[in-house]
C-alpha cells in the first residue's frame, strides 16, 4: 500500500517511496482534479494505491472526508476520469452531509481543469430536488454523461441551449453519448423522485 499526503507542496512523504511504473505527473494530475472537484474535503488526503498501465493508470485517493475516489489517468498528467469509488457513510447507512459529498440543489456551472474535456462532481440529493449541470458546447461536438446513483434511484435529462429536450428523462444506470447540434449552454439535470436523500456521482465530457 503507498500512501502519500495531498499536502499544498505536494512533497512526497517519507512512507511513499517511488510510484513504481506510475509517475509523478500522473499522481499530480490526479490530485489536482480532486481538488478541483472534491470541495473543502478534497483539498487533503492520502493516495491509497497506484496501478500502471499504457493507457491510462489507476490511482486510488482518499479524501479528508473518508470518500474513496477513482482515477484513471494518462501518465503524463492527462486525466480521463475522476469518480466516487466508496462515498464516505455516517454510520447509518446514509451519507453525511459534512462527510466529503456536499448536499446540492440548483445550478451549477460546469469547468474544465487545463487540457482535460471532462470533468466529475458528486453531490447529495435530497428527496423531490433536482440539481443542473450547465456547460457549454459546440453543435457537432459529442457529449458523454455517466450518472452513477448510491443508495437510491435517480433521473436525469438533457436540456439543449434554447430549452427543447436533446434527451428525454432517463435512469441514472443509463450512459448518454450524442451528438449535439446546437451550441451554446447545455444543460443536465438530475432529478430525486424518491423519499430519501440519494448520493451521487456524474462525469460530463466533450468531444
Amino acid at each position: 500500500m503507498r500512501s502519500k499526503v495531498l499536502a499544498l507542496s505536494l512533497c512526497i512523504s517519507p512512507t511513499f517511496a517511488s510510484a513504481a511504473d506510475v509517475g509523478q505527473d500522473a499522481i499530480d494530475g490526479c490530485i489536482d482534479q480532486l481538488r478541483a472537484v472534491g470541495g473543502p474535503d478534497g483539498q487533503s488526503g492520502t493516495v491509497l494505491s497506484t496501478e500502471f498501465s499504457e493507457a491510462n493508470s489507476l490511482v486510488m485517493l482518499q479524501d479528508k472526508g473518508e470518500t474513496v475516489w477513482r482515477c484513471l489517468v494518462s501518465n503524463d498528467g492527462q486525466v480521463a476520469e475522476l469518480s466516487v469509488a466508496q462515498a464516505a457513510d455516517d454510520g447509518q447507512g446514509a451519507m453525511a452531509g459534512s462527510g466529503g459529498i456536499p448536499v446540492v440543489s440548483g445550478t451549477q456551472r460546469v469547468q474544465f481543469a487545463a487540457g482535460t474535456s471532462g470533468a466529475a462532481m458528486s453531490g447529495t440529493l435530497n428527496p423531490n430536488i433536482s440539481v443542473s449541470y450547465v456547460l457549454g458546447a459546440a453543435d457537432g461536438q459529442f457529449m458523454r454523461v455517466d450518472v452513477g446513483s448510491h443508495g437510491g434511484a435517480l433521473d436525469y435529462k438533457i436540456f439543449n441551449p434554447d430549452g427543447s429536450l436533446l434527451l428525454d428523462l432517463i435512469s441514472s444506470d443509463t450512459p448518454y453519448r450524442g451528438q449535439l447540434w446546437q451550441s451554446g449552454d447545455h444543460v443536465v439535470e438530475i432529478l430525486n423522485a424518491g423519499a430519501k436523500p440519494v448520493t451521487f456521482d456524474i462525469g460530463i465530457g466533450i468531444e
